[in-house]
């Protein structure tokens, strides 16, 4: 669908291009607005600090129901300005700079009315959410004004310059465990947050829209957009680590607190699943790359102004 998309695009401002005329001259013109996104496509989150992502129930020690968790980052607001030049009638060419921030997402979740299962399972909850700037360059083709209106449509890319994943957990754990049989004698309420920060990525996005004339050179638009592109990560770090609402983070070690994410694992990696040596605790763990979608379909508002 977003290679269709992207091909239609290209054809509609390629006709434009043979229609352009001289009535407008060359011309700058910068938009500032906000955007509503809806997500538009789901697919299963990643494991979550070694949990995968489901959310199950567990009655009596066993386990009664569990279902997929699956969604996209690609529902929440985002605020952004954009400068734009207008080559003549038809054709013109943006560059926007936005500020993204989703809607929290559950990603994983147990519920049990044990402290703690005989299997080792205890209840805790999992919310991700997205923040990120980026840029995004575009071609526009303006469809011609009447009565004050003129409709527009632009594809092009998306390119992330920063921002992370936040992963918010809270369980109710054990904290303590005996020596001898390593079985838990204590619990608490654990609260941690992660954050991820991505490989670079591209995305693509098209709109269709209409700006109205308010005055001279200002003039108010709405713009029906769709965006595509996925996050994949590369590393993780915890920055927050409290137990029983106590700061514990200095009591975790460097493969607790940091993670670089691979393509692949292997007897080298620092992993306790692939390395016949366990973990070094003093070096940063390695975990299988994962990725996170945001596409959705959103809705701007916001004023422009003509030179």
């Amino acid at each position: 669908m977003k290679k269709n998309l992207f091909l239609l695009g290209l054809l509609v401002c390629s006709m434009a291009g043979m229609a352009q005329t001289t009535e407008k001259p060359e011309s700058w013109y910068f938009k500032l607005g906000g955007s509503y996104f809806n997500q538009t496509a789901s697919t299963e989150f990643p494991t979550v600090g070694g949990h995968d992502a489901m959310d199950r129930t567990y009655v009596g020690g066993k386990l009664v129901s569990e279902e997929s968790v699956t969604g996209s980052f690609g529902q929440g607001f985002r605020t952004g300005i954009t400068a734009g030049y207008r080559f003549s009638v038809r054709l013109g060419v943006e560059l926007g700079v936005n500020y993204y921030t989703s809607n929290d997402k559950k990603m994983a979740q147990t519920r049990s009315d044990l402290p703690i299962t005989p299997s080792g399972v205890y209840s805790f909850k999992s919310v991700g959410q997205i923040s990120a700037f980026d840029v995004a360059p575009a071609l526009v083709m303006f469809l011609g004004e009447a009565h004050g209106f003129e409709p527009y449509t632009k594809v092009g890319v998306l390119v992330p310059i920063h921002g992370d994943l936040e992963i918010t957990s809270d369980a109710y754990a054990p904290i303590a465990f005996n020596q001898t049989t390593g079985a838990p004698i204590a619990f608490g309420d654990v609260h941690s947050v992660d954050k991820v920060k991505p490989n670079p990525t591209l995305g693509f996005t098209a709109a269709l829209g209409t700006s109205y004339k308010l005055g001279k050179h200002i003039s108010a638009f709405a713009e029906l957009e769709y965006r595509n592109f996925t996050v994949h990560g590369k590393t993780k770090e915890t920055t927050e680590f409290t137990v029983n609402g106590q700061d514990a983070l200095a009591t975790r070690t460097t493969a607790q607190i940091h993670t670089n994410y691979r393509d692949g694992l292997n007897v080298n990696s620092n992993n306790v699943l692939t390395n016949p040596n366990g973990v070094d605790k003093d070096k940063p763990m390695d975990e299988l790359s994962s990725y996170v979608g945001i596409s959705g379909l959103g809705l701007t508002l916001g004023l422009k102004y003509s030179l």
